[in-house]
């Protein structure tokens, strides 16, 4: 028997009653059957519904032919009462109406095809088969945003095989016989098997996120709705404490940013110049020494790199260089035209380390103590 599909005739209804056609255990759960139903099978790039059966949770919906199958996570007999999630069912209403929106759009503007769709819990993406600019981007999220404002009611229709030859729609692939079309006024036909809002107002607020190079065209990510409302106050909250943080207006807050990086870019260049300088008086104190072990705070790997490589234009023996706390430091171990591998690899040994690099110089880190180095050492 066929299960009477009350996701399309009503698609904003949230409670049914329903009887129960079949129940089969299965992995996951139960694979439950009804004579109708407002769950929304997965399909066409749209997430399944879930919610309740019964006292049972709805875990999955598939459809296979003509069947519905709800993936219950207790067996269910005679008649019970559905109920969706209705908050999921229609974010992702708005989710995928949006898509449609700035698919036919881009199709409009470009001819480009959408090759690829996909609703993810956090952002939807759609694959698109050629290039768009940045600016072009922005006049397409604000048409987008307009055909919400306009919010015109979203027509869906099957027509006749004849009427079907007639119209011009977007599809993945070739149609015939039965097809379900979703027409967005002046914007957008498309064949689809999902569930839409009943008018663009409301999908609410569309922000495209961002839109990057993916095979041979372009990969958009965007947000509507009120996952995107969600999405610009955590954008807002974020610049409030940084505007807070620079003293700056919330609309004046990268420029402040950039004056910020180019006065820490000065420093830095001064620090490297003093690190430079402190660098050659350390290396200088270690002069004719036979071996040289240094213990320095706050230094970066690289530091720890050129410190020791300061040391070793002053020296012949071996020097070694640790930046760090007891069971966390970095170190670099080196000597001018010898080899160290093997010291490095006894080092490594015995004070837990990790690292190498070539004969005259190799970089790591180890969790020894300050007092096992400086023994290790020693030894030598």
């Amino acid at each position: 028997m066929t299960t009477q599909q009350l996701y399309y005739e009503q698609p904003y209804l949230k409670e049914f009653d329903a009887q129960v056609l079949s129940c089969e255990e299965t992995k996951g759960g139960f694979a439950v059957t009804v004579d109708k139903t407002a769950f929304y099978p997965e399909g066409g790039g749209q997430s399944c519904d879930v919610g309740l059966l019964g006292d049972a949770n709805v875990l999955d919906v598939q459809i296979e032919e003509d069947r519905i199958i709800h993936l219950c996570d207790k067996p269910l007999s005679g008649s019970v009462h559905g109920k969706i999630d209705w908050e999921r069912r229609f974010d992702l209403m708005q989710q995928h109406s949006g898509e449609h929106l700035v698919s036919g759009l881009v199709h409009q503007k470009f001819g480009y095809h959408n090759v690829g769709f996909h609703m993810g819990a956090d952002v939807i993406t759609i694959d698109f088969d050629g290039s768009i600019d940045s600016g072009s981007l922005l006049e397409i999220e604000q048409k987008a945003n307009e055909a919400v404002w306009a919010d015109s009611e979203t027509e869906i229709f099957c027509p006749d095989e004849e009427t079907l030859k007639t119209l011009s729609y977007r599809s993945k692939k070739p149609l015939s016989g039965w097809v379900r079309l979703v027409r967005f006024p002046g914007i957008d036909l498309c064949a689809c098997c999902g569930t839409h809002v009943a008018r663009t107002g409301e999908v609410g607020p569309i922000k495209l996120l961002s839109c990057v190079k993916f095979h041979e065209g372009v990969r958009i990510e965007m947000v509507c709705g009120k996952r995107a409302f969600s999405y610009l106050c955590a954008v807002w909250e974020q610049n409030r404490k940084i505007s807070g943080l620079l003293s700056a207006k919330p609309l004046q807050t990268a420029q402040e940013v950039e004056r910020v990086l180019d006065e820490t870019s000065k420093i830095k260049y001064r620090m490297n110049g003093l690190q430079d300088e402190i660098f050659t008086i350390k290396a200088e104190a270690a002069r004719g020494k036979a071996q040289v072990l240094l213990f320095e705070d706050g230094l970066t790997a690289d530091g720890v790199r050129k410190l020791c490589n300061a040391c070793m234009e002053q020296t012949s023996g071996l020097c070694a260089v640790f930046s760090g706390t007891d069971g966390d430091f970095k170190y670099c171990i080196g000597q001018e035209n010898g080899d160290v591998r093997e010291i490095v690899k006894r080092f490594n040994d015995i004070c837990s380390g990790r690292g190498g690099g070539k004969p005259p110089m190799a970089q790591g880190s180890c969790t020894a103590s300050r007092v096992d180095i400086t023994a290790f050492f020693e030894t030598l």
